[in-house]
Order: structure tokens, then sequence, then C-alpha cells
């Protein structure tokens, strides 16, 4: 087994997680959810949705060519809620996860150790995709808070429910037996 082969792998399949993880969350908000606000210095879930597409699209665009942080994002344009609708939301979701799973999978193990460059800050291609992980997780922990907050009893939960744990770890010891 190759490590690095088995790291592009599985990293693939943690990004793809926490896609699945937002959209979960996500599909469960409505229109006017998706606007919601606590307070002048939050973000929604549709400038949340923005802000981790433009990232992506910035950061994994020809990483290992040009700058991570591409000339023409204007971050601070992503700050502001011009998300029309849900289906809006979803083609920006949509476009930000293309463009880093399809780099993705263009990356391999002989790249893992380059360097790459974001603001003009050295990385090496793996420590930039361990920072990017951490920062889009940050990001749907924050929509899966939000929709929980607006949902209350009607969100139907993304992992084991409360006081489930013990059904849920004998149900996968039985899977696996």
């Amino acid at each position: 087994m190759n490590v690095e082969n088995e790291y592009l792998k599985v990293i693939r399949e943690r990004f793809l997680a926490i896609k699945r993880q937002g959209e979960r969350a996500i599909s469960q908000l409505s229109e006017e959810n998706i606007h919601w606000v606590f307070n002048e210095s939050s973000n929604s879930v549709a400038v949340i949705v923005k802000h981790v597409s433009g990232n992506m699209v910035s950061r994994w665009t020809e990483p290992l060519t040009t700058d991570g942080e591409k000339p023409d994002r204007n971050r601070d344009k992503e700050f502001e809620n011009t998300i029309s609708s849900k289906q809006d939301l979803m083609n920006v979701w949509e476009k930000g996860w293309q463009t880093l799973l399809e780099t993705l999978h263009v990356i391999h193990e002989q790249d893992l150790l380059k360097d790459i460059y974001i603001r003009g800050e050295r990385h090496s291609v793996l420590e930039a995709i361990e920072r990017q992980l951490a920062h889009y997780a940050a990001h749907i922990g924050q929509i899966v808070f939000i929709g929980k907050q607006l949902m209350g009893e009607n969100w139907e939960c993304l992992s084991i429910p409360k006081g489930k744990s013990q059904e849920f770890s004998n149900k996968m010891i039985r899977k696996n037996k």
C-alpha cells in the first residue's frame, strides 16, 4: 500500500463526507431560513455557502501553478447576501465543490510535497489540503448549528441522536461482524 495514495483516497472521502453533511443540513432549511442571521455580525447560511464556494474556486483553480488567492476573487463581496433562492444557493455550492473535487482527482502522490502559495505564503500541497479541510468543516459546522437552532424539534439529526449511542454502536458491531 502506498501511503500517499491512501492519504489522497481518504482526504477525498473526508471532503465528500462534509459536503454531504452540509447538503443534509441545507435540505432541511426553507428559502427563508437560508437568509436568517442572528445579528449584524453573523452570517446567514447563504453567505456562508457563498464564501466557502468563493474560497474553493480561488484555492483549487490551478493550485499547482497559481497563487490560491486569485486576483479576480473579491472575498469581501462573498459576505454580501446576494443569493436569491435555495436553487441559486445550491448552484453556488456545487460550483465550489466541483472545483475542489475535480482538482483533488488530478493531484497525485508526487504533488503532495510540492510548494504552492496562498496569498504569497508557501505551503506544501498536503498542508494546503489540511488547511482547507479544517476551514470548510468549520463552516459546515456553522451551517449545521444554524439549522439546528432554526428547526428546533423538527431538526433531523445528521449523526447519532442523543441517547442512542449504545444502540448505534451495537448496530455497527453486528453489521461489521
